[in-house]
Protein backbone atom coordinates (compact mmCIF):
# COMPACT_ATOMS: atom_id res chain seq x y z
CA UNK A 1 0.00 0.00 0.00
CA UNK A 2 2.81 2.40 0.79
CA UNK A 3 4.09 2.13 -2.80
CA UNK A 4 0.79 3.22 -4.39
CA UNK A 5 1.05 6.67 -5.99
CA UNK A 6 -1.30 9.37 -4.83
CA UNK A 7 -3.81 11.11 -7.07
CA UNK A 8 -1.60 14.20 -7.08
CA UNK A 9 1.49 12.41 -8.35
CA UNK A 10 -0.49 10.36 -10.87
CA UNK A 11 -1.95 13.39 -12.65
CA UNK A 12 1.17 15.50 -12.58
CA UNK A 13 3.07 15.81 -15.83
CA UNK A 14 6.38 17.51 -16.55
CA UNK A 15 5.79 21.13 -17.37
CA UNK A 16 6.14 21.74 -21.08
CA UNK A 17 7.26 25.08 -22.47
CA UNK A 18 4.47 27.27 -23.81
CA UNK A 19 4.23 27.07 -27.58
CA UNK A 20 4.66 30.16 -29.70
CA UNK A 21 1.66 30.51 -31.99
CA UNK A 22 2.46 32.22 -35.30
CA UNK A 23 -1.14 33.40 -35.70
CA UNK A 24 -0.65 35.61 -32.63
CA UNK A 25 2.68 37.16 -33.66
CA UNK A 26 2.69 37.00 -37.47
CA UNK A 27 0.16 39.08 -39.39
CA UNK A 28 0.46 36.98 -42.55
CA UNK A 29 -0.04 33.73 -40.63
CA UNK A 30 -3.03 35.26 -38.85
CA UNK A 31 -4.59 36.36 -42.15
CA UNK A 32 -3.95 32.97 -43.74
CA UNK A 33 -5.54 31.16 -40.79
CA UNK A 34 -8.87 32.75 -41.68
CA UNK A 35 -9.16 30.09 -44.38
CA UNK A 36 -9.52 27.45 -41.66
CA UNK A 37 -11.52 29.41 -39.12
CA UNK A 38 -9.10 32.01 -37.78
CA UNK A 39 -6.22 32.02 -35.29
CA UNK A 40 -6.12 29.32 -32.63
CA UNK A 41 -7.76 30.36 -29.39
CA UNK A 42 -5.87 31.25 -26.25
CA UNK A 43 -7.60 28.47 -24.33
CA UNK A 44 -7.23 25.81 -27.00
CA UNK A 45 -5.87 22.49 -25.73
CA UNK A 46 -2.91 21.94 -28.05
CA UNK A 47 -0.78 18.82 -27.95
CA UNK A 48 -3.32 16.86 -25.84
CA UNK A 49 -4.84 14.74 -28.55
CA UNK A 50 -3.62 12.67 -31.47
CA UNK A 51 -3.61 15.86 -33.58
CA UNK A 52 -0.31 17.21 -32.32
CA UNK A 53 1.42 19.97 -34.31
CA UNK A 54 4.09 17.59 -35.59
CA UNK A 55 1.53 15.11 -36.92
CA UNK A 56 -0.56 17.83 -38.50
CA UNK A 57 2.49 19.33 -40.20
CA UNK A 58 3.66 15.92 -41.46
CA UNK A 59 0.22 15.25 -42.95
CA UNK A 60 0.13 18.69 -44.57
CA UNK A 61 3.54 17.97 -46.05
CA UNK A 62 2.32 14.65 -47.47
CA UNK A 63 -0.68 16.43 -48.96
CA UNK A 64 1.46 19.12 -50.58
CA UNK A 65 3.91 16.50 -51.84
CA UNK A 66 1.00 14.65 -53.43
CA UNK A 67 -0.06 17.87 -55.17
CA UNK A 68 3.47 18.17 -56.48
CA UNK A 69 3.15 14.64 -57.87
CA UNK A 70 -0.12 15.57 -59.55
CA UNK A 71 1.66 18.50 -61.20
CA UNK A 72 4.04 15.95 -62.80
CA UNK A 73 1.26 13.75 -64.22
CA UNK A 74 1.21 15.36 -67.71
CA UNK A 75 4.78 14.14 -68.06
CA UNK A 76 4.01 10.80 -66.44
CA UNK A 77 1.33 10.15 -69.04
CA UNK A 78 3.60 10.82 -71.98
CA UNK A 79 5.59 14.05 -72.03
CA UNK A 80 8.68 12.34 -70.61
CA UNK A 81 8.64 9.97 -73.56
CA UNK A 82 7.15 11.84 -76.56
CA UNK A 83 8.38 15.22 -77.77
CA UNK A 84 11.43 17.00 -76.46
CA UNK A 85 9.70 20.24 -75.48
CA UNK A 86 6.40 18.91 -74.12
CA UNK A 87 7.85 18.14 -70.67
CA UNK A 88 9.06 21.74 -70.51
CA UNK A 89 5.85 23.43 -71.65
CA UNK A 90 4.05 21.49 -68.89
CA UNK A 91 6.83 22.38 -66.40
CA UNK A 92 6.93 18.77 -65.21
CA UNK A 93 10.46 17.65 -66.06
CA UNK A 94 12.23 15.14 -63.78
CA UNK A 95 15.66 13.51 -63.99
CA UNK A 96 14.38 10.34 -62.33
CA UNK A 97 12.68 8.49 -65.22
CA UNK A 98 15.35 9.50 -67.74
CA UNK A 99 18.22 8.22 -65.63
CA UNK A 100 16.60 4.83 -65.01
CA UNK A 101 17.82 3.72 -68.41
CA UNK A 102 20.47 6.39 -68.93
CA UNK A 103 22.48 5.28 -65.86
CA UNK A 104 22.13 1.53 -66.37
CA UNK A 105 19.51 0.68 -63.75
CA UNK A 106 17.21 -0.80 -66.39
CA UNK A 107 20.04 -3.13 -67.47
CA UNK A 108 20.98 -4.19 -63.95
CA UNK A 109 24.36 -2.43 -63.96
CA UNK A 110 25.94 -1.87 -60.55
CA UNK A 111 26.57 1.83 -59.85
CA UNK A 112 30.25 2.86 -59.64
CA UNK A 113 31.46 -0.64 -60.52
CA UNK A 114 30.02 -1.15 -64.01
CA UNK A 115 30.98 1.22 -66.81
CA UNK A 116 28.04 2.88 -68.57
CA UNK A 117 27.74 2.67 -72.36
CA UNK A 118 27.01 6.37 -72.99
CA UNK A 119 29.00 9.59 -72.60
CA UNK A 120 28.79 9.39 -68.81
CA UNK A 121 31.13 6.54 -67.93
CA UNK A 122 29.95 6.13 -64.34
CA UNK A 123 27.12 7.33 -62.13
CA UNK A 124 27.81 11.00 -61.29
CA UNK A 125 26.12 11.05 -57.87
CA UNK A 126 27.59 10.60 -54.37
CA UNK A 127 27.61 7.04 -53.02
CA UNK A 128 24.64 7.18 -50.65
CA UNK A 129 22.44 8.76 -53.30
CA UNK A 130 23.54 5.98 -55.63
CA UNK A 131 22.40 3.46 -53.02
CA UNK A 132 19.04 5.25 -52.83
CA UNK A 133 18.68 5.06 -56.62
CA UNK A 134 19.68 1.39 -56.64
CA UNK A 135 17.18 0.45 -53.94
CA UNK A 136 14.42 2.10 -55.97
CA UNK A 137 15.59 0.08 -59.00
CA UNK A 138 15.34 -3.14 -56.98
CA UNK A 139 11.72 -2.25 -56.17
CA UNK A 140 10.93 -1.60 -59.85
CA UNK A 141 9.69 -4.67 -61.77
CA UNK A 142 11.86 -5.51 -64.76
CA UNK A 143 8.91 -6.58 -66.92
CA UNK A 144 6.89 -4.57 -69.41
CA UNK A 145 7.98 -1.83 -71.76
CA UNK A 146 10.80 0.51 -70.85
CA UNK A 147 8.26 3.34 -70.61
CA UNK A 148 6.26 1.38 -68.05
CA UNK A 149 9.41 0.60 -66.07
CA UNK A 150 10.44 4.27 -66.02
CA UNK A 151 6.98 5.25 -64.84
CA UNK A 152 7.12 2.73 -62.02
CA UNK A 153 10.67 3.79 -61.15
CA UNK A 154 9.56 7.40 -60.81
CA UNK A 155 6.59 6.35 -58.69
CA UNK A 156 8.77 4.21 -56.39
CA UNK A 157 11.23 7.07 -55.98
CA UNK A 158 8.38 9.49 -55.34
CA UNK A 159 7.10 7.24 -52.55
CA UNK A 160 10.55 7.07 -50.95
CA UNK A 161 11.03 10.82 -51.33
CA UNK A 162 7.62 11.45 -49.78
CA UNK A 163 8.86 9.71 -46.65
CA UNK A 164 11.91 11.98 -46.72
CA UNK A 165 9.63 15.03 -47.03
CA UNK A 166 7.56 13.96 -44.02
CA UNK A 167 10.75 13.42 -42.02
CA UNK A 168 11.98 16.90 -42.95
CA UNK A 169 8.72 18.55 -41.87
CA UNK A 170 8.62 16.61 -38.59
CA UNK A 171 12.26 17.38 -37.77
CA UNK A 172 11.85 21.10 -38.43
CA UNK A 173 8.69 21.16 -36.31
CA UNK A 174 10.53 19.51 -33.42
CA UNK A 175 13.82 21.41 -33.62
CA UNK A 176 12.51 24.54 -31.91
CA UNK A 177 10.53 23.11 -28.99
CA UNK A 178 8.40 26.21 -28.48
CA UNK A 179 7.83 26.86 -32.19
CA UNK A 180 6.53 23.62 -33.76
CA UNK A 181 4.18 25.49 -36.10
CA UNK A 182 7.16 26.95 -37.95
CA UNK A 183 7.27 23.55 -39.64
CA UNK A 184 4.28 24.68 -41.70
CA UNK A 185 6.64 26.98 -43.58
CA UNK A 186 8.31 23.86 -44.95
CA UNK A 187 5.11 21.88 -45.46
CA UNK A 188 3.36 24.68 -47.37
CA UNK A 189 6.36 25.96 -49.33
CA UNK A 190 5.20 25.92 -52.99
CA UNK A 191 8.73 25.60 -54.41
CA UNK A 192 9.30 22.60 -52.16
CA UNK A 193 6.29 20.77 -53.59
CA UNK A 194 7.15 21.67 -57.18
CA UNK A 195 10.79 20.55 -57.05
CA UNK A 196 10.66 17.53 -54.72
CA UNK A 197 10.67 14.89 -57.46
CA UNK A 198 13.01 16.55 -59.96
CA UNK A 199 16.00 14.77 -58.46
CA UNK A 200 17.06 12.90 -55.31
CA UNK A 201 18.06 15.90 -53.17
CA UNK A 202 15.37 15.28 -50.54
CA UNK A 203 17.29 12.29 -49.19
CA UNK A 204 20.25 14.43 -48.18
CA UNK A 205 17.92 17.20 -46.96
CA UNK A 206 16.10 14.72 -44.69
CA UNK A 207 19.39 13.52 -43.18
CA UNK A 208 20.45 17.14 -42.64
CA UNK A 209 17.14 18.07 -40.99
CA UNK A 210 17.47 15.06 -38.68
CA UNK A 211 21.02 16.16 -37.87
CA UNK A 212 19.81 19.64 -36.95
CA UNK A 213 17.24 18.10 -34.63
CA UNK A 214 19.90 15.95 -32.95
CA UNK A 215 22.13 18.97 -32.39
CA UNK A 216 19.21 20.91 -30.92
CA UNK A 217 18.68 18.03 -28.46
CA UNK A 218 22.32 18.07 -27.42
CA UNK A 219 23.17 14.76 -29.14
CA UNK A 220 26.41 15.86 -30.74
CA UNK A 221 27.62 12.44 -31.90
CA UNK A 222 24.29 11.64 -33.57
CA UNK A 223 24.46 15.03 -35.27
CA UNK A 224 27.92 14.27 -36.60
CA UNK A 225 26.96 10.82 -37.87
CA UNK A 226 23.91 12.18 -39.68
CA UNK A 227 25.88 15.04 -41.22
CA UNK A 228 28.46 12.53 -42.42
CA UNK A 229 25.72 10.39 -43.99
CA UNK A 230 24.09 13.46 -45.53
CA UNK A 231 27.44 14.49 -47.03
CA UNK A 232 27.73 10.98 -48.47
CA UNK A 233 24.44 11.70 -50.27
CA UNK A 234 25.10 15.32 -51.27
CA UNK A 235 28.10 17.56 -50.70
CA UNK A 236 26.41 20.63 -49.21
CA UNK A 237 25.66 19.29 -45.66
CA UNK A 238 29.40 19.34 -44.88
CA UNK A 239 29.17 23.14 -45.03
CA UNK A 240 27.26 23.14 -41.73
CA UNK A 241 30.43 22.18 -39.89
CA UNK A 242 31.89 25.60 -40.76
CA UNK A 243 29.30 27.70 -38.87
CA UNK A 244 29.39 25.17 -36.05
CA UNK A 245 33.14 25.58 -35.74
CA UNK A 246 32.87 29.36 -35.45
CA UNK A 247 30.01 29.20 -32.94
CA UNK A 248 31.79 26.60 -30.81
CA UNK A 249 34.91 28.77 -31.00
CA UNK A 250 32.96 31.75 -29.68
CA UNK A 251 31.38 29.64 -26.91
CA UNK A 252 34.48 27.58 -26.11
CA UNK A 253 32.68 24.29 -26.91
CA UNK A 254 35.66 22.59 -28.51
CA UNK A 255 34.91 19.11 -27.20
CA UNK A 256 31.40 19.14 -28.65
CA UNK A 257 32.65 20.29 -32.03
CA UNK A 258 35.36 17.62 -32.04
CA UNK A 259 32.79 14.91 -31.32
CA UNK A 260 30.49 16.20 -34.07
CA UNK A 261 33.26 16.57 -36.66
CA UNK A 262 34.74 13.20 -35.75
CA UNK A 263 31.36 11.49 -36.10
CA UNK A 264 30.84 13.12 -39.49
CA UNK A 265 34.22 12.02 -40.83
CA UNK A 266 33.81 8.43 -39.61
CA UNK A 267 30.26 8.12 -40.99
CA UNK A 268 31.34 9.52 -44.36
CA UNK A 269 34.27 7.11 -44.53
CA UNK A 270 32.14 4.09 -43.61
CA UNK A 271 29.93 4.79 -46.62
CA UNK A 272 32.58 5.89 -49.09
CA UNK A 273 35.69 3.88 -48.26
CA UNK A 274 34.52 0.50 -49.66
CA UNK A 275 33.58 2.04 -53.02
CA UNK A 276 36.64 4.28 -52.99
CA UNK A 277 38.93 1.25 -52.63
CA UNK A 278 37.09 -1.24 -54.84
CA UNK A 279 35.89 1.09 -57.62
CA UNK A 280 38.03 4.25 -57.50
CA UNK A 281 37.14 5.42 -61.01
CA UNK A 282 33.41 5.13 -60.37
CA UNK A 283 33.66 6.68 -56.92
CA UNK A 284 35.58 9.72 -58.15
CA UNK A 285 33.16 10.45 -61.00
CA UNK A 286 30.98 12.74 -58.88
CA UNK A 287 33.96 14.90 -57.94
CA UNK A 288 35.52 15.02 -61.41
CA UNK A 289 32.14 15.75 -62.99
CA UNK A 290 31.52 18.60 -60.54
CA UNK A 291 34.95 20.04 -61.35
CA UNK A 292 34.69 19.67 -65.13
CA UNK A 293 31.07 20.75 -65.47
CA UNK A 294 30.69 24.02 -67.29
CA UNK A 295 28.57 27.04 -66.40
CA UNK A 296 24.99 25.86 -66.21
CA UNK A 297 21.40 26.90 -65.56
CA UNK A 298 20.33 29.26 -62.80
CA UNK A 299 23.68 30.86 -61.96
CA UNK A 300 24.79 34.44 -62.44
CA UNK A 301 27.77 32.98 -64.29
CA UNK A 302 25.38 31.86 -67.02
CA UNK A 303 23.92 35.36 -67.36
CA UNK A 304 27.43 36.77 -67.70
CA UNK A 305 28.42 34.06 -70.17
CA UNK A 306 25.36 34.70 -72.36
CA UNK A 307 26.43 38.33 -72.71
CA UNK A 308 29.94 37.40 -73.85
CA UNK A 309 31.14 36.44 -77.31
CA UNK A 310 33.35 33.67 -75.88
CA UNK A 311 31.98 31.35 -73.14
CA UNK A 312 33.67 31.56 -69.78
CA UNK A 313 36.46 29.06 -69.24
CA UNK A 314 35.45 26.38 -66.73
CA UNK A 315 38.75 26.49 -64.84
CA UNK A 316 38.50 30.26 -64.49
CA UNK A 317 34.93 30.00 -63.20
CA UNK A 318 35.95 27.28 -60.72
CA UNK A 319 38.70 29.52 -59.36
CA UNK A 320 36.53 32.63 -59.15
CA UNK A 321 33.57 30.76 -57.63
CA UNK A 322 35.85 29.19 -55.01
CA UNK A 323 37.34 32.59 -54.19
CA UNK A 324 33.90 34.15 -53.80
CA UNK A 325 32.81 31.29 -51.56
CA UNK A 326 35.87 31.68 -49.36
CA UNK A 327 35.23 35.42 -49.06
CA UNK A 328 31.59 34.78 -48.17
CA UNK A 329 32.59 32.26 -45.50
CA UNK A 330 35.11 34.70 -44.04
CA UNK A 331 32.37 37.32 -43.93
CA UNK A 332 30.01 34.94 -42.13
CA UNK A 333 32.76 34.03 -39.65
CA UNK A 334 33.50 37.70 -38.97
CA UNK A 335 29.80 38.34 -38.46
CA UNK A 336 29.57 35.43 -36.04
CA UNK A 337 32.47 36.62 -33.92
CA UNK A 338 31.59 40.33 -33.86
CA UNK A 339 27.79 40.28 -33.56
CA UNK A 340 26.56 41.77 -30.27
CA UNK A 341 24.99 38.43 -29.43
CA UNK A 342 26.09 35.02 -30.66
CA UNK A 343 24.12 34.17 -33.83
CA UNK A 344 21.82 31.20 -33.87
CA UNK A 345 23.14 28.05 -35.54
CA UNK A 346 20.32 27.95 -38.10
CA UNK A 347 21.02 31.53 -39.14
CA UNK A 348 24.66 30.87 -39.98
CA UNK A 349 23.82 27.52 -41.58
CA UNK A 350 21.42 29.21 -43.97
CA UNK A 351 23.91 31.94 -44.85
CA UNK A 352 26.71 29.50 -45.65
CA UNK A 353 24.58 27.15 -47.75
CA UNK A 354 23.03 30.13 -49.56
CA UNK A 355 26.51 31.51 -50.25
CA UNK A 356 27.54 28.18 -51.75
CA UNK A 357 24.50 28.14 -54.04
CA UNK A 358 24.77 31.79 -55.06
CA UNK A 359 28.46 31.58 -55.97
CA UNK A 360 28.22 28.17 -57.65
CA UNK A 361 28.35 27.76 -61.42
CA UNK A 362 24.96 26.04 -61.37
CA UNK A 363 21.81 26.85 -59.39
CA UNK A 364 19.39 24.06 -60.28
CA UNK A 365 15.72 24.64 -59.36
CA UNK A 366 15.76 21.76 -56.82
CA UNK A 367 18.55 23.44 -54.84
CA UNK A 368 15.81 25.43 -53.13
CA UNK A 369 15.13 22.21 -51.18
CA UNK A 370 18.47 22.64 -49.41
CA UNK A 371 17.44 26.05 -48.11
CA UNK A 372 13.76 25.63 -47.18
CA UNK A 373 14.25 23.84 -43.81
CA UNK A 374 17.11 26.16 -42.86
CA UNK A 375 15.05 29.21 -43.82
CA UNK A 376 12.15 28.05 -41.63
CA UNK A 377 14.53 27.80 -38.67
CA UNK A 378 16.58 30.92 -39.43
CA UNK A 379 13.80 33.37 -40.29
CA UNK A 380 10.34 31.99 -39.39
CA UNK A 381 8.48 35.02 -40.71
CA UNK A 382 5.78 34.25 -43.27
CA UNK A 383 6.06 37.49 -45.24
CA UNK A 384 9.79 37.15 -45.92
CA UNK A 385 9.51 33.43 -46.54
CA UNK A 386 6.72 33.87 -49.10
CA UNK A 387 8.55 36.70 -50.89
CA UNK A 388 11.49 34.35 -51.36
CA UNK A 389 9.24 31.46 -52.39
CA UNK A 390 7.52 33.63 -55.00
CA UNK A 391 10.92 34.32 -56.57
CA UNK A 392 11.73 30.60 -56.60
CA UNK A 393 8.40 29.66 -58.17
CA UNK A 394 8.97 32.29 -60.85
CA UNK A 395 12.34 30.73 -61.59
CA UNK A 396 10.86 27.22 -61.60
CA UNK A 397 8.52 28.31 -64.38
CA UNK A 398 11.20 30.38 -66.09
CA UNK A 399 13.72 27.60 -66.60
CA UNK A 400 11.20 25.17 -68.10
CA UNK A 401 9.69 27.77 -70.42
CA UNK A 402 13.19 28.76 -71.47
CA UNK A 403 14.03 25.13 -72.28
CA UNK A 404 10.72 24.89 -74.14
CA UNK A 405 11.81 27.91 -76.19
CA UNK A 406 15.22 26.43 -77.01
CA UNK A 407 13.84 22.97 -77.93
CA UNK A 408 10.76 24.00 -79.92
CA UNK A 409 12.63 24.84 -83.12
CA UNK A 410 11.15 27.57 -85.28
CA UNK A 411 7.98 27.68 -83.17
CA UNK A 412 9.85 29.44 -80.34
CA UNK A 413 7.26 28.45 -77.77
CA UNK A 414 8.26 29.63 -74.33
CA UNK A 415 10.54 32.19 -72.74
CA UNK A 416 13.37 33.78 -74.77
CA UNK A 417 16.85 34.26 -73.39
CA UNK A 418 16.27 37.79 -72.08
CA UNK A 419 13.18 36.68 -70.18
CA UNK A 420 15.05 33.72 -68.72
CA UNK A 421 17.84 35.99 -67.53
CA UNK A 422 15.26 38.10 -65.70
CA UNK A 423 14.01 34.92 -63.99
CA UNK A 424 17.57 34.01 -62.99
CA UNK A 425 18.23 37.44 -61.52
CA UNK A 426 14.89 37.36 -59.71
CA UNK A 427 15.56 34.11 -57.88
CA UNK A 428 19.11 35.20 -57.04
CA UNK A 429 17.72 38.43 -55.59
CA UNK A 430 15.10 36.48 -53.65
CA UNK A 431 17.79 34.41 -51.95
CA UNK A 432 19.92 37.50 -51.34
CA UNK A 433 16.91 39.24 -49.80
CA UNK A 434 16.47 36.47 -47.24
CA UNK A 435 20.22 36.51 -46.54
CA UNK A 436 20.07 40.26 -45.91
CA UNK A 437 17.15 39.90 -43.50
CA UNK A 438 18.99 37.19 -41.56
CA UNK A 439 22.17 39.28 -41.37
CA UNK A 440 20.09 42.16 -40.03
CA UNK A 441 18.57 39.84 -37.40
CA UNK A 442 22.06 38.77 -36.33
CA UNK A 443 23.32 42.34 -36.01
CA UNK A 444 20.09 43.59 -34.42
CA UNK A 445 18.89 40.64 -32.29
CA UNK A 446 15.74 42.47 -31.23
CA UNK A 447 14.50 42.04 -34.83
CA UNK A 448 14.88 38.24 -34.64
CA UNK A 449 11.39 36.77 -34.15
CA UNK A 450 12.81 33.68 -32.39
CA UNK A 451 14.69 35.70 -29.80
CA UNK A 452 11.91 38.23 -29.50
CA UNK A 453 9.72 35.45 -28.06
CA UNK A 454 12.26 34.85 -25.28
CA UNK A 455 14.52 32.09 -26.64
CA UNK A 456 18.26 32.23 -27.17
CA UNK A 457 19.19 29.54 -29.71
CA UNK A 458 16.65 26.68 -29.58
CA UNK A 459 18.44 24.88 -32.43
CA UNK A 460 21.84 25.47 -30.82
CA UNK A 461 22.01 22.47 -28.50
CA UNK A 462 25.00 22.99 -26.19
CA UNK A 463 25.26 26.53 -27.56
CA UNK A 464 21.80 27.50 -26.32
CA UNK A 465 22.31 29.89 -23.41
CA UNK A 466 26.06 29.26 -23.26
CA UNK A 467 28.46 31.99 -22.16
CA UNK A 468 30.81 33.45 -24.75
CA UNK A 469 34.53 32.72 -24.41
CA UNK A 470 35.97 34.50 -27.45
CA UNK A 471 34.71 37.58 -29.26
CA UNK A 472 36.22 40.63 -30.90
CA UNK A 473 35.16 43.89 -32.46
CA UNK A 474 31.69 45.14 -31.54
CA UNK A 475 30.92 42.11 -29.39
CA UNK A 476 34.13 42.54 -27.40
CA UNK A 477 33.32 46.21 -26.82
CA UNK A 478 29.84 45.31 -25.60
CA UNK A 479 31.36 42.92 -23.07
CA UNK A 480 33.91 45.51 -21.87
CA UNK A 481 31.17 48.12 -21.55
CA UNK A 482 28.96 45.78 -19.54
CA UNK A 483 31.82 44.85 -17.19
CA UNK A 484 32.80 48.46 -16.54
CA UNK A 485 29.40 50.14 -16.49
CA UNK A 486 27.52 47.41 -14.69
CA UNK A 487 24.48 48.12 -16.85
CA UNK A 488 22.32 45.84 -18.92
CA UNK A 489 23.33 45.84 -22.56
CA UNK A 490 22.64 43.62 -25.57
CA UNK A 491 25.69 41.73 -24.35
CA UNK A 492 27.32 38.51 -25.38
CA UNK A 493 26.93 36.93 -21.92
CA UNK A 494 23.45 35.56 -22.56
CA UNK A 495 22.17 32.34 -21.11
CA UNK A 496 22.16 29.95 -18.23
CA UNK A 497 25.94 29.96 -17.80
CA UNK A 498 26.17 33.74 -17.48
CA UNK A 499 25.81 35.13 -13.96
CA UNK A 500 24.89 38.64 -15.10
CA UNK A 501 24.62 41.12 -17.98
CA UNK A 502 21.66 39.37 -19.56
CA UNK A 503 20.08 41.03 -22.53
CA UNK A 504 16.80 42.82 -22.00
CA UNK A 505 15.33 41.36 -25.19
Amino acid sequence: MCGMPSAETTDRKPEEPEQVRPTREDEVAAAGSELIGGPIGRRALTGRSWWTPVRIIALVMIGMFALGMVQKFPCYDGSWFYGASSQYTHACYSDIPHLYQGRGFADGLVPYFDRLPGDMEYLEYPVLTGVFMEVAAWLTPGSGSIQHQEQVYWMVNAGMLMICAAVIAACVARTHRRRPWDGLLVALAPAFALTSTINWDLFAVALTAAAMLMWARGRTLAFGVLIGLATAAKLYPALLLGPLFVLCWRAGKWKDFAVAAGGAVVAWLVVNLPVMLLAPDGWSKFYTFSQERGVDFGSFWLVISQHMDTPLDTDVVNTLASALMVLACLGVAALALTAPRRPRFAQLAFLVVAAFILTNKVYSPQYVLWLVPLAALARPKWRDFLVWQACEVAYFLGIWFYLAYTTSGDKHQGLPTDGYQVAVVLHLLGTLYLCAIIVRDIWLPDRDVVRRSGDDDPSGGVLDGAEDRFVFGHAAYSRWEAEHDGEQTPAVDWGKDAPSHRSSL
